[in-house]
């Protein structure tokens, strides 16, 4: 098969590319100038050096290619940068899903849980339930606009299908990631955790979802590809239980979580730069973006692994690529030892 990816140096799209040259794919990777070197060295691919903004490099990274998995995206959880997550996710999704309708290839868009339902602290949302409670941040806002970019695509003869994945962990996490929580309570130890919860899931069972959608998805059909839905405070308590550390004791309290929240607003409005204390992230963090996947089991086969697998996988890779120092690699290995 013959594969274009997009966001290739990203924790999804690096293990996306790895697991297709695993089964024999040819693979092209778009690389944006200036993008690290590290995901792909060594390994057997074409690249092609342009960005999401340049739609006659996109129309020639696209010819040839059957299958193209656009996995490029702005992440960022606050309330400015809206111009900046547009540009990327709107405008070059809609670029990118140009590109494959005229190389008459499939796209697979790679979006997220969070542009669907909320559910319940005892419940779960499914690609059916109706949308409300999420907050409208800029990264939100952008991805729901992304894909009806690709809807307007597929009104025009794309071939495309959309998938949604929860929240990621696992190996080759170059920035780190979202990985980025389970290196911060392993060197904060927090004794507080977010209020609400999510879908964990091993990124890897999020790849073969991806492939599995390429091959099996239905055009113009949305994909949950979650996992395990867990509270944050036990998956911090998981997380610092891998790491050797002393886990959160309780939930942050909605009414603290607010206030914190209000004052990282405070800080960006004074500073003119806001951090990712702010109170969309407060908010995000005190909801529960739990979710069912029965959907992608039933059509496309789809099956995840537990959460301590997923964690232990993402550890192990930060180990072993230097994002964890030795003090506490050592203290994590006694731990499990013990």
């Amino acid at each position: 098969m013959r594969m274009l990816v997009t966001g290739a140096t990203g924790l999804l799209g690096n293990n996306l590319v790895r697991m297709a040259i695993e089964r024999g794919d040819q693979v092209r990777a778009i690389v944006r100038s200036g993008s690290p070197s590290a995901p792909l060295d060594d390994l057997p691919i074409e690249r092609c050096a342009c960005g999401l903004d340049d739609q006659d490099g996109l129309d020639r990274a696209a010819e040839g290619a059957e299958i193209v998995l656009h996995s490029a995206g702005f992440v960022r959880i606050g309330w400015s940068g809206l111009d900046e997550a547009r540009r990327v996710n709107v405008e070059g999704t809609r670029r990118i899903a140009r590109a494959a309708r005229r190389a008459g290839a499939r796209l697979v868009h790679i979006s997220t849980v969070n542009t669907l339902a909320l559910a319940t602290a005892n419940g779960q949302a499914d690609e059916r339930t109706p949308i409300s409670g999420q907050v409208p941040c800029a990264y939100v806002v952008s991805k729901r606009e992304a894909e009806a970019a690709v809807r307007d695509e597929i009104a025009q003869g794309l071939d495309a299908v959309i998938v949604h994945p929860g929240f990621m962990l696992g190996p080759w996490d170059w920035k780190p990631s979202s990985g980025k929580m389970l290196l911060e309570v392993a060197r904060h130890r927090p004794p507080f955790a977010p209020a609400g919860g999510c879908s964990v899931v091993d990124v890897r069972d999020v790849a073969r979802g991806v492939l599995a959608a390429a091959a099996k998805g239905r055009c113009g059909e949305g994909y949950i590809l979650a996992g395990v839905n867990l509270s944050y405070l036990a998956l911090w308590k998981r997380m610092a239980k891998r790491a050797g550390v002393r886990g959160p004791i309780a939930p942050l309290l909605r009414p603290v979580g607010r206030g914190v929240g209000a004052v990282g607003d405070l800080w960006a409005r004074l500073s003119g730069t806001e951090t990712d204390i702010n109170s969309a992230a407060l908010r995000m963090g005190g909801q529960f973006h739990y979710y069912s996947s029965d959907k992608a089991a039933r059509e496309l086969d789809y099956r995840f692994g537990t959460v301590d697998d997923a964690i232990d996988a993402a550890w192990t890779w930060f180990v072993e690529h230097g994002h964890v120092g030795e003090r506490s690699a050592r203290r994590a290995a006694s731990a499990q030892r013990s």
